[in-house]
């Protein structure tokens, strides 16, 4: 159907572009044959790129209102637009529908108000046990380099006391020595 529709506004394009002798049946010269492309330069602007072809209609908005006015009437107003008239329920239906909306923003607003409350309130808390956890973090690691440097303290003082321990280890080779010549000369 769609096809058949192409070829007949084809051939009232070619009717147009050819005059009357394409309308009495008469064969035009190869030259002056209405083809697909020159009917509708007739009717707007042809644009070819390769095999792509544009086409852009002349006085497209009239084009439009005539689609869409009822067949047998004349468009109103030859160049400018009608305004219809305007229903009341219509705009009843209107109101009603953007106090509905209006409602719904409302609530939306509430809700994502009290979602950001609560993530504040979570965000802070989270600030909250971080900082509690670095306080607590550096009075342990306080605490450790204290603990550390008294540890340090306590095995100078250590290695202090034990500086006699060699010399004494020595004595007490020195006797046990003694103690064994004396052993063999008992025996």
């Amino acid at each position: 159907e769609g096809r058949g529709r192409d070829e007949r506004s084809l051939e009232a394009l070619s009717l147009a572009g050819g005059g009357e002798a394409a309308a009495a049946g008469r064969q035009l010269p190869e030259g002056r044959r209405a083809t697909l492309a020159s009917a509708l330069e007739l009717e707007g602007t042809v644009l070819r790129e390769g095999r792509l072809t544009q086409f852009v209609a002349n006085n497209l908005e009239r084009r439009i209102r005539l689609s869409g006015a009822p067949r047998g009437e004349p468009p109103a107003g030859g160049g400018g637009s009608s305004i219809p008239a305007i229903d009341p329920g219509a705009l009843q239906d209107v109101v009603a529908l953007a106090g509905q909306v209006a409602a719904q923003v409302d609530e939306l607003l509430r809700n994502v108000h009290c979602g950001l409350q609560a993530l504040t309130a979570l965000s802070v808390g989270c600030i909250q046990t971080y900082r509690d956890g670095v306080e607590s973090l550096g009075e342990a690691a306080d605490l450790s380099i204290r603990a550390m440097y008294a540890l340090v303290a306590r095995c100078e003082e250590l290695d202090r006391a034990m500086q006699p321990v060699p010399a004494l280890a020595k004595r007490i080779r020195d006797m046990k020595g003694t103690l064994e010549r004396l052993e063999g000369l008992c025996k």
